[in-house]
């Protein structure tokens, strides 16, 4: 349908997207193809070390890409649907409908895939997000473009995450719909899959396999983890044995962070710590993790009193 549109009408349907502002419709297309025939130059590439001793790159768009990859996601991206079995980057969803599926359950599989952003590729991204049927080809190639970095997704822009859910879509809704008829509870929290029940975990991982591979992924064997009801079973950082319950470890950490802060002060703790953030980037963070453990269980008393306490602290550190 879309072979028949002159140069000029190509440009009217790229201007409809309004991915970004200028004082002209000449000035826009220039731009928009300017940053898209330079994208490499458009980011700032850096690494953050993780827990195992390996790197994380991380590519974090300049301003102009970094809005145009904004509007990406707001008037297009989110306008698709992805599968109820993703449970990460969605509106209205968090981490506890990720792990309630598996709460109380005999098994709970955990599963990982390797290298997940850097190895989903452009025509990947190309054919599930912007194809065809509803985009000029043309037009199509560009925004991938305007998504992507050396060819792969990159990990820390906007787009990434909901670009990767609608990727897996059809992995997700296969892999759902054998854990349904074998009465297997299953979520996928970006790179982690999450099984649980009564099952054979060798078929469901041998399944896994398979549908990986049509996509050119995986399975990271290192993180394959089979965890009977006898021990902590943990789904994204929250323990689900009996009852949803952060994990204790999560919560020792704050209890020893509201501890040294009322001993020593906050300025004092800052410096013995060694935190080279400001004070009131500090307090939010600890509000944040403090909020998740009350969105968990509300009615924590002890968490309450901490909640109050660092509020307080943030007011008068802001004035």
């Amino acid at each position: 349908m879309w072979k028949y549109l002159s140069s000029d009408q190509e440009k009217d349907f790229l201007l409809s997207l309004h991915l970004i502002d200028g004082k002209n419709a000449s000035e826009i297309i220039k731009k928009i193809y300017t940053i898209s025939n330079n994208k490499e130059k458009n980011y700032h590439i850096y690494k953050i070390k993780k827990r195992n001793g390996t790197y994380r790159t991380i590519y974090e768009p300049n301003l102009n890409l970094k809005i145009i990859q904004e509007n990406i996601l707001h008037n297009i991206l989110e306008q698709k649907h992805i599968s109820k079995y993703a449970k990460a980057y969605k509106k209205g969803i968090n981490l506890i409908e990720n792990a309630k599926p598996h709460l109380n359950q005999k098994i709970i599989l955990k599963l990982d895939i390797r290298n997940f952003f850097d190895s989903i590729s452009f025509t990947q991204i190309y054919n599930a997000c912007f194809p065809i049927e509803y985009f000029p080809e043309s037009i199509g190639i560009l925004l991938t473009n305007l998504c992507t970095c050396y060819d792969t997704l990159p990990q820390g822009t906007k787009t990434a995450p909901y670009i990767s859910n609608l990727v897996l879509q059809d992995f997700d809704n296969t892999i759902g719909s054998y854990c349904e008829r074998q009465n297997i509870a299953y979520t996928r929290y970006c790179d982690d899959m999450t099984f649980s029940g009564g099952f054979n975990y060798h078929q469901v991982i041998k399944l896994v396999r398979q549908e990986l591979s049509k996509l050119g992924l995986t399975l990271n064997n290192d993180k394959i983890r089979v965890i009977t009801r006898k021990n902590r079973q943990v789904v994204t950082g929250i323990v689900v044995n009996e009852k949803l319950q952060v994990n204790s470890n999560y919560r020792k950490k704050i209890r020893q962070e509201i501890y040294y802060i009322s001993k020593y002060g906050l300025y004092s703790h800052l410096k013995k710590s060694r935190e080279v953030i400001s004070k009131e980037k500090y307090l939010n963070v600890l509000l944040g993790k403090i909020n998740f453990v009350l969105q968990i269980n509300k009615n924590d008393k002890e968490f309450i009193k901490y909640q109050k306490y660092i509020i307080n602290l943030i007011k008068k550190n802001t004035k």
